[in-house]
C-alpha cells in the first residue's frame, strides 16, 4: 500500500475498532493504520452490511490520495481515466478500481493484447513468447494479482462491462493504481527514454563519420 499522505510504498499496523451507530441495516468499523515513514494516521471507515457481510471501505484521513503527475508519454485518454481513478478513490474504492481496470485495458489494447475481454487480455500479456516484449517478472507478479482481486475472475471485464463495479478493499483499489504507474513507465516512459537516448547515440555516431546504431 502507498500511504496517501506522503506516497511511500510501506507496510502498514492496522488496528480495527468497531463503531456501533444503531444503524438498522449495517454495523460500522473504524480502520486505523500509521506510516512508519511519516508517522501520519490513515484512517478508514467500513460499512459491514448486515446480510452478506461485506464491507464497504472509504477512506475519511487524509481526503486525497497523493499520487505522483502522469507521465507526459502516457496517452491523454489513458491518462484521464488514471487521474479520475486517483482522485475517487478516497469516496469509493470500487470506482476507482473499476476506472483503474478500464485504464489498464486501453494500454493492453494500444500494444495489440486485445480478446473479447479484460481477464483474457491479461493472459495474452502473460503469455507472450517474443521476448522483445515480455513485460519483466515484476510487473507480471503485479498485473497477476489484479484478478485475484474482488472475486474478478468470476466477473468477465468486457468492452461493455468494464466500468463494472466489484467489491474490492481499499488496498486492492490502491495496488491497481500501483499497477498502472508500473504501467505507464514500462510501455510509455521507458520505450521514450530509449528513443532519446538512441537518437543522442546516433548523432555522435553520425558527427565521427559511423553508421548509425542498430534497433
Amino acid at each position: 500500500m502507498k500511504c496517501p499522505h506522503c506516497g511511500v510504498a510501506a507496510n502498514f499496523r492496522e488496528h480495527e475498532t468497531p463503531v456501533n451507530f444503531g444503524s438498522k441495516y449495517t454495523a460500522r468499523k473504524i480502520s486505523t493504520s500509521f506510516c512508519p515513514d511519516c508517522g501520519e494516521i490513515i484512517l478508514y471507515l467500513g460499512r459491514i452490511h448486515r446480510e452478506t457481510g461485506e464491507t464497504d471501505w472509504t477512506l475519511i484521513e487524509p481526503q486525497g490520495a497523493n499520487r505522483g503527475p502522469v507521465p507526459a508519454e502516457v496517452p491523454k485518454l489513458i491518462a484521464a481515466d488514471y487521474i479520475e481513478a486517483c482522485n475517487v478513490l478516497p469516496i469509493s474504492p470500487k470506482a476507482s478500481a473499476a476506472l483503474s481496470r478500464r485504464c489498464l485495458q486501453g494500454i493492453l489494447r494500444g500494444h495489440g493484447y486485445t480478446a473479447k475481454d479484460l481477464a483474457k487480455e491479461i493472459d495474452l500479456l502473460l503469455g507472450e513468447t517474443d521476448t522483445s516484449k515480455a513485460i519483466p517478472s515484476s510487473l507480471r507478479m503485479m498485473v497477476d494479482a489484479i484478478r485475484n482481486f474482488g472475486n474478478f475472475s468470476a466477473h468477465p471485464i468486457t468492452d461493455v462491462t468494464t466500468l463494472q463495479v466489484i467489491e474490492v478493499e481499499p488496498q486492492e483499489a490502491e495496488w491497481c493504481l500501483e499497477v498502472l504507474e508500473e504501467c505507464f513507465q514500462h510501455f510509455y516512459v521507458r520505450p521514450a527514454q530509449a528513443l532519446v537516448r538512441k537518437a543522442a547515440l546516433d548523432a555522435k555516431l553520425a558527427q565521427a563519420g559511423k553508421p548509425a546504431s542498430k534497433g
